[in-house]
């Protein structure tokens, strides 16, 4: 394919590869790096962030889980939930000196913690909020996050709104349940977890068998129920899922991971950047290379162009020349030099033509002092012959054919002769041949006069004539009267007509007439001097059939333009 591909568009490739690789593996290059350094610096901003919304996570929560087993180790709150009380007075005394102090001094220090309640199956009366039986415990969305509570048990409301702490106050001589709920604004935990960035983020809370606690997703990216990292490694502190940059890390008061992510498309913003750079540039240098081929083409392959259409032409036969160029550059002296070449060849051929011509003319010159002279000898003959056996007008009348016969033949040495007498030419070599065959074959005429004032080269009708009667009429088997009719008449050319009803000649035969060698000065000749001459729409048309005969037309031009002298 590119073997065969013209040179234009060769260059024009070349070009292109060159102008665009560099620029295409300096970009690719540019956008792999801007990628990775994107990547790398989140990630590297994201363990910042995280480490610092663990520190704080695990501050908070500390504070929490110091608050709530203060109280459930506290002397007081522990003597009073496993006391066994009968006089509400006495209830009323733990509540305001025990109960009471301990559980409204934690939210009045810390305003996250909205209230705290004691579940418990003790006799104490209920107490507002602060002490309730251990029966409504179990109907609290915390209570299926521990069937025991042994330890603090951090878990969320439904909404994420509220976060509830609960831990199971221990006796070791005691049969009674005590359960200590705080209820937490979890916005104190993780508001600022809904902050961190301006873009598309998320974030997960998750515990250490993979439960989910918490998730936050914003902007664009995949829903929180498409990101599966259930399987995360935690070992890995750098892990890509799919189109996520993805950072976790464990926090050390309570059994969690917080899991930081980012889409990858906001991360690599800037080397997308670079592509779309990189592409403009590829586009544009591409804009650039073909314009400048354009003009490439204008200043070499349309002078290389023009000059294989003018060779084409030379081997069409056509030996105009049709590109120019005075340039003195490589292009300018190939067309000069073409250019010099065609002239020189455009001389060999006229030096051969002229050749030809002389060639033909000698030809003729020689046909004209050696015609046959067993004809003039049998025709003398015949006159004595004649003479003897009849009158003397028959003599008189074959000498005076004869006389008409050569002297139209020789033409005094001229190669043109009117079509008056070329006309004169084969009347006298008819009469005689007629004579010689004892009026075996009828002559029929059919002349146009205005035709006879027309110029035309010597002796083209007399050897379609001599054809006709020695090849056509003399082997006639046919009992039919033998008729020779000769035409001449004027249509754009001038136009003569020669025909025979005589033996005819096959199709193949009649197709060769006029390529085969024949002794002496034959049709073939006839044929060559008129297209010589006129060109090659000019010259003789055979056409015959076997058993009915032979029309030879010869055509010629009207006049006769710059013939030589000697033709």
């Amino acid at each position: 394919m590119l073997k065969n591909m013209s040179y234009k568009y060769k260059i024009l490739l070349i070009l292109l590869l060159i102008g665009l690789i560099p620029v295409i593996l300096i970009g690719s290059f540019s956008y792999y790096f801007m990628h990775e350094q994107a990547i790398d610096k989140e990630t590297s901003s994201l363990n910042k962030l995280l480490e610092q919304e663990i520190q704080s996570m695990d501050n908070r929560l500390n504070s929490y889980l110091s608050s709530i087993q203060m109280i459930a180790w506290n002397k007081g709150v522990r003597s009073v939930l496993s006391g066994h009380y009968t006089a509400v007075f006495d209830m009323y005394l733990a509540y305001r000196d025990v109960i009471d102090p301990i559980v409204t001094s934690v939210p009045s220090i810390d305003k996250t913690v909205k209230s705290i309640t004691i579940y418990s199956d003790t006799s104490l009366n209920p107490h507002g909020n602060i002490l309730l039986p251990l029966s409504k415990a179990k109907k609290q969305e915390w209570y299926s996050a521990s069937s025991s509570f042994t330890s603090p048990t951090f878990t969320f409301s439904a909404d994420y709104k509220k976060l509830y702490l609960i831990y199971k106050i221990f006796y070791y001589d005691s049969s009674f349940t005590n359960l200590i709920c705080f209820t937490i604004d979890s916005q104190a935990l993780l508001g600022s977890l809904e902050s961190l960035y301006s873009d598309s983020y998320g974030v997960m809370l998750k515990q250490k068998d993979q439960a989910l606690l918490f998730s936050y997703d914003k902007g664009k990216g995949k829903s929180q129920d498409q990101l599966n990292i259930a399987d995360t490694p935690e070992t890995d502190s750098k892990t890509f899922y799919e189109n996520y940059v993805i950072e976790f890390r464990s926090l050390t008061s309570v059994p969690w991971t917080l899991y930081l992510y980012r889409p990858t498309s906001v991360v690599t913003a800037p080397a997308k950047q670079i592509a779309f750079f990189v592409i403009l540039a590829v586009l544009l240098i591409a804009i650039i290379i073909v314009g400048f081929s354009l003009l490439l083409s204008a200043a070499i392959f349309r002078p290389i162009k023009e000059l294989s259409n003018n060779m084409k032409l030379i081997e069409q036969d056509n030996l105009e020349i049709t590109v120019f160029s005075d340039s003195t550059d490589e292009i300018g002296i190939l067309i000069q030099t073409f250019t010099h070449m065609v002239e020189r060849l455009k001389y060999l051929i006229n030096e051969v033509l002229r050749g030809r011509i002389v060639q033909q003319d000698y030809e003729f010159k020689a046909l004209q002092a050696q015609i046959n002279p067993h004809f003039f000898y049998n025709s003398l003959s015949l006159i004595n012959s004649k003479a003897i056996l009849a009158g003397q007008e028959d003599i008189s009348r074959m000498a005076q054919l004869l006389s008409t016969f050569y002297r139209t033949t020789v033409n005094k040495g001229n190669s043109l002769t009117t079509v008056k007498d070329e006309l004169n030419n084969i009347y006298s070599y008819i009469d005689i041949q007629r004579i010689m065959r004892s009026d075996s074959f009828e002559v029929v005429y059919e002349i146009d006069n205005g035709v006879l004032p027309y110029k035309m080269p010597n002796l083209l009708i007399q050897p379609l004539v001599e054809n006709a009667i020695l090849h056509g009429l003399d082997y006639k088997l046919t009992s039919d009267k033998k008729v020779l009719t000769v035409y001449a008449y004027k249509e754009d050319d001038l136009v003569f007509r020669v025909m025979d009803n005589g033996c005819g000649m096959s199709k193949e035969k009649c197709q060769n007439i006029l390529s085969n060698d024949s002794n002496g000065y034959g049709i073939k000749n006839v044929h060559q001097r008129v297209q010589l001459y006129y060109g090659e729409t000019y010259g003789l048309t055979y056409t015959s059939t076997v058993g009915v005969g032979t029309s030879v037309i010869l055509r010629i031009m009207a006049d006769v333009p710059n013939l030589p002298v000697s033709f």
